[in-house]
Order: C-alpha cells, then sequence, then structure tokens
C-alpha cells in the first residue's frame, strides 16, 4: 500500500505531530488553510467515510474529542473552529485515509 498517512503513522515519513494516542494521530497540514489547520488521522487505514462500518462510531466519536482536545490546546475553542472530513473525489479528498481537518485562528465563511 503506498499510503502518505501510513507512512506519517508508522514514522517513515516524518510529520509534526502535535497528538497521538493508540488510535489516531494528529500533525499539522504541510500547506494550511489557516493558522491552525491540523490532521487528524486514524492509525488504522481507513480508505474514507464510506469505509466506516458500525464498529467504527467510537472511532469517530474519538476523532472529534482529540478534535475538541486540540482545540483548547492550540487556542482557538473559545473563538471557534471547524472540523471538516473531505469524501471522494469530488468532496474533495486528497489522500485515500480517512481524515479530519481542525481549522481555526481565523474566521471562517459560513458554508452554504
Amino acid at each position: 500500500m503506498d499510503c502518505i498517512f501510513c507512512a506519517i503513522v508508522e514514522g517513515s515519513i516524518p510529520g509534526d505531530m502535535v497528538y497521538e494516542d493508540d488510535d489516531v494521530v494528529a500533525f499539522k497540514d504541510i500547506n494550511p488553510k489557516a493558522p491552525v489547520h491540523v490532521l487528524i488521522v486514524p492509525r488504522r487505514h481507513v480508505r474514507s467515510v464510506n469505509e466506516l462500518t458500525e464498529e467504527d462510531a467510537g472511532l469517530i466519536g474519538h476523532i472529534c474529542l482529540v478534535a475538541r482536545r486540540l482545540a483548547h490546546e492550540l487556542g482557538v475553542a473559545q473563538s471557534g473552529y471547524r472540523i471538516v472530513s473531505n469524501n471522494g473525489p469530488d468532496g474533495g479528498q486528497e489522500v485515500d485515509h480517512l481524515h479530519v481537518h481542525l481549522l481555526g485562528g481565523r474566521q471562517m465563511r459560513a458554508l452554504g
């Protein structure tokens, strides 16, 4: 498998880590779209939201709680932040490994 996020999780490609536990890692995006732009990635390779099952409900909940924790630690919890998961080519997913973007530190435009 040729997955850049798996390589970052394994440590064979360096990432600017801000959080790690047994289930997920979080690292700074190399092409940030906001002053705070962190990717939260499951250690286990899951291609996208479409591959999630009922058994993954705990993983998704954990990712959201990690996003909340990081928002506090990175100083954007009070002013506000966005968590986004792009799914599939038309949804803007560029890496085929499930990941959630935590964005903050500037005013975000409303979607829709």
